[in-house]
């Protein structure tokens, strides 16, 4: 067999059989790789299947109760002595309810079954299920609320009650427990596989059904913890594999929307069950690999040993030479590739004895230089490892030359700055561009600094070198450059935007309508009885007014929308992706907010209302002065009528 090894061609043969065996592994590797791809579709699929299944199931239960409900309301009388007998009558709806309520145009509940002291005479005039049945006569199910006299979480599903000549005459109610009803009940107990679950959550962001019941009525997960909930609470409905639990644990996820009912069903996979199957038939399948392997090594061994023979000599003697014990490599072997290679390296060194002397000349001057420049400053062989850097670039990050060692340099970039800064140096490593770049840098006292970056390759010869590179300490102007965007978009006194900053948004908005016909509702406020406020409590006393209602707006809209001080007393919202009728709703939400608020001076009390104008984008639009034209035409209307008025602009056509 040794003629057989006398040749790298030879040699090589041998390395592809065992890369064949290494492509066999990758194959493999792969179709696992695949297998768990098809899994996953089929679960996403499935999950898919399974929420419109509940979300159909939830939708025709909820106007099997309002039909249900319907039907008594055209015999109700709110007004008549008998109402409780009227209720009883029907105790077979509490098989939709866990209670039934009937409440008197004025808003008072005038009977319920069954009865519970305290209940009769409660006052839910300002419940918001009753505004919306009592102004628009439609059915309607509410958010969840706590009970006036059972203090439990309820949802109230409410139609009205019409008199003999078609006038509101009140509503009637069916009551469900969020916590105990049998109604969510029945979904807690679905289970998909070993741990997927579904749960159900409000519009409003409220968690009505869930496997564990600590969590009912309890916020849904943020934005930043679960994007795709906060999407599906928008009304978007899908499914991701990237979501992830309330425990952290990566999830399959589903959504799907219950219109009629403002709720959301959204059905959970964990990925570990998913990826179960798959990851023990791969666990199967390394184990026979590392079998074949552990059955190879002793072979592969003496191969080796054979094969490295040779190449250990060389190493010995280039050792050797290194350490100055000998002058040139004399390596005896019928492998000519390898005496090529000696008498190379003899070569090399003898060029390299010639360049040293050179070279530590060179250096020398090199170190004075770099030692003494006041700018940062580092060097990097062709890998881009840092073997040198200067006391500027030392004193200025804390760091020092053991620290960088194994391109430990980007341990210390922001994390935020890393992938795109990565990207750059592999670019310049690859290419020999320059690489300059500003970004954030985590010094050793745990400071955040702005540098920036210049890196260069170094020549000689037409021989590249390594890289050397200048570091500048930019933290100062960038905050001030920072500050200088910030304070030219928002107003001094609310921090909320100002003109500028919120024009700028209607414009990026009014673009979004016109690429992809994505709703937007501009909202203009205007305060009430402010004047007497500045005129007798002083301006001071209007300042505070003013960052009293800015707080309260902002807190009332969503993340996503844009407030802004228009000037004086003028206030503005953007509520992006949002449909009219629902900013008439915010709108009115935060007129009853307003009216909370209240400054003294001189024992006077002082409240605003608010006058309201709303618009949307149409078609015609070109800009957006037409739009803020129609919703201030809308708030003069408001003005004009009274004030503390919700105003919809005329759609135009």
């Amino acid at each position: 067999m040794g003629w057989l090894l006398r040749s790298l061609h030879s040699r090589l043969l041998l390395g592809i059989s065992l890369g064949w065996l290494l492509l066999v592994a990758a194959v493999l590797l792969y179709a696992s790789q695949s297998g768990s791809s098809l899994v996953r579709q089929a679960n996403i699929a499935h999950l898919e299947y399974e929420a419109s299944l509940i979300a159909q199931d939830l939708g025709q239960a909820v106007d099997e109760r309002i039909a249900a409900l319907s039907r008594l309301a055209v015999q109700a009388d709110p007004t008549a002595e008998d109402r409780v007998d009227q209720l009883s009558s029907n105790a077979s709806l509490l098989e939709f309810f866990d209670l039934l309520v009937m409440v008197s145009a004025e808003g008072e509940v005038v009977a319920d079954w069954p009865q519970l002291e305290g209940r009769a005479g409660l006052d839910v005039s300002h419940r918001a299920y009753f505004r919306f049945i009592s102004q628009v006569r439609r059915p309607y199910v509410s958010e969840p609320f706590e009970g006036g006299a059972s203090g439990e979480p309820l949802v109230m599903i409410g139609v009205p009650v019409f008199d003999e000549q078609g006038n509101f005459a009140g509503m009637l109610g069916g009551v469900v427990n969020v916590r105990s009803g049998s109604f969510f009940s029945d979904l807690r107990r679905i289970r998909i596989g070993d741990a997927g679950y579904a749960a159900l959550a409000s519009v409003s962001g409220h968690i009505l059904s869930h496997p564990n019941e600590a969590l009912i009525m309890a916020p849904t997960p943020s934005a930043e913890a679960n994007p795709f909930i906060d999407l599906a609470l928008s009304g978007w409905e899908g499914s991701t594999d990237e979501g992830q639990l309330l425990s952290g644990e990566s999830a399959l996820q589903a959504f799907r929307q219950i219109w009629s009912a403002g709720w959301v069903v959204g059905v959970f996979l964990p990925r570990s069950q998913v990826q179960g199957p798959i990851r023990g038939f791969v666990n199967e399948l390394w184990w026979v690999g590392l079998m074949t392997v552990g059955l190879m090594l002793p072979l592969l061994w003496w191969l080796l040993h054979a094969l490295l023979k040779p190449l250990r000599s060389l190493e010995r003697q280039i050792g050797r030479t290194a350490s100055g014990e000998a002058s040139r490599v004399h390596l005896y072997t019928g492998m000519r590739e390898l005496q090529e290679v000696a008498e190379a390296f003899n070569r090399a060194q003898d060029r390299r004895g010639e360049a040293v002397a050179m070279l530590k000349d060179r250096q020398a001057f090199l170190d004075a230089v770099l030692a003494s420049s006041p700018v940062g400053m580092f060097v990097c062989n062709l890998k881009g490892e840092i073997e040198y850097l200067n006391p500027a670039l030392s004193e200025l990050t804390g760091y020092g030359l053991s620290d960088y060692r194994d391109n430990a340099l980007l341990n210390h970039i922001h994390p935020d700055d890393l992938n795109d800064t990565l990207d750059l140096w592999r670019d310049t490593l690859r290419t020999g561009r320059d690489f300059q770049r500003q970004f954030r840098y985590i010094a050793a006292s745990g400071d955040i600094l702005w540098v920036e970056v210049h890196i260069s390759q170094v020549h000689s010869v037409g021989v590249t070198l390594g890289y050397v590179g200048t570091v500048k300490d930019i933290t100062q102007r960038r905050e001030q450059e920072a500050l200088q965007r910030w304070e030219a978009e928002h107003d001094p006194l609310t921090g909320l935007l100002n003109r500028r900053g919120f024009e700028r948004r209607l414009d990026e908005a009014m673009a979004e309508w016109q690429k992809t016909g994505s709703p937007s509702a501009l909202i203009l406020i205007d305060l009430d009885n402010f004047k007497p406020i500045n005129d007798e409590g002083g301006h001071a006393l209007g300042d505070e007014m003013l960052r009293r209602i800015a707080q309260v707006i902002a807190w009332e809209v969503r993340r996503s929308d844009h407030v802004a001080r228009q000037g004086g007393d003028e206030f503005a919202v953007l509520m992006p992706s949002c449909t009219l009728p629902h900013a008439e709703k915010v709108a009115k939400t935060l007129q009853h907010a307003v009216r909370e608020i209240c400054v003294s001076h001189v024992d006077k009390e002082y409240r605003v209302s608010l006058s309201i104008g709303i618009a949307g984008f149409e078609e015609s639009d070109k800009a957006i002065d037409s739009l803020l034209a129609r919703a201030d035409d809308a708030c003069y209307e408001a003005k004009a009528q009274g004030r503390d008025k919700v105003i919809l602009a005329n759609v135009t056509h």
